[in-house]
């Protein structure tokens, strides 16, 4: 029941910043949708013939995914940890309602269903890896980090980058040439 409470608590944080990022684009950036960008054809053609070289790609994924944990981590271990949390989950929910009405709005529902790829395997791994955390930075003092919860937090978020380096560009390139 405590997991069920917590996911409520957890989403009163997620979905404004989610609605805010929908209205955003809506309202606010509707101009900047409909110039080019990474949901044009000409990205998306530029996409299936680019080669992904794994040794640069890992650096960039490391910056990308592991910086933001490191960051909501080091606010776990301080009493701004509860304000950490919901920042990084306000934050969170923006991004996806801003991604998701950008790719809607210049592809369609094809534009929901090339987010959907993009995010997966990946994401997986991700979403669970910083619920841990998420739980822990809300939770405490009734939750302490233990040994299992960094092995499963460095597991997950090391096999995600793996996926996303090496499946996800399989995944996407699939996903691109049905479209």
């Amino acid at each position: 029941m405590k997991i069920l409470h917590l996911r409520k608590q957890l989403l009163a944080f997620f979905m404004p910043g989610f609605l805010i990022g929908v209205l955003y684009v809506n309202l606010l950036a509707k101009k900047y949708v409909a110039e080019p960008g990474i949901f044009s054809e000409y990205f998306l053609d530029q996409f299936q013939t680019v080669k992904i070289v794994a040794e640069e790609y890992v650096w960039y994924l490391l910056r990308l995914r592991v910086l933001p944990f490191l960051v909501l981590l080091a606010l776990s271990m301080t009493k701004m940890r509860r304000i950490g949390a919901v920042l990084f989950l306000v934050w969170t929910g923006m991004s996806a309602g801003i991604l998701i009405s950008t790719s809607v709005l210049s592809m369609g529902i094809r534009g929901s269903f090339l987010c959907i790829a993009g995010i997966l395997p990946q994401f997986l791994l991700y979403i669970p890896a910083y619920l841990v955390l998420l739980w822990y930075c809300w939770s405490y003092p009734q939750t302490q980090w233990n040994r299992q919860k960094t092995v499963f937090v460095l597991t997950a978020l090391a096999v995600g980058i793996l996926l996303e380096i090496y499946v996800n560009p399989v995944l996407m390139r699939a996903f691109l040439s049905t479209l």
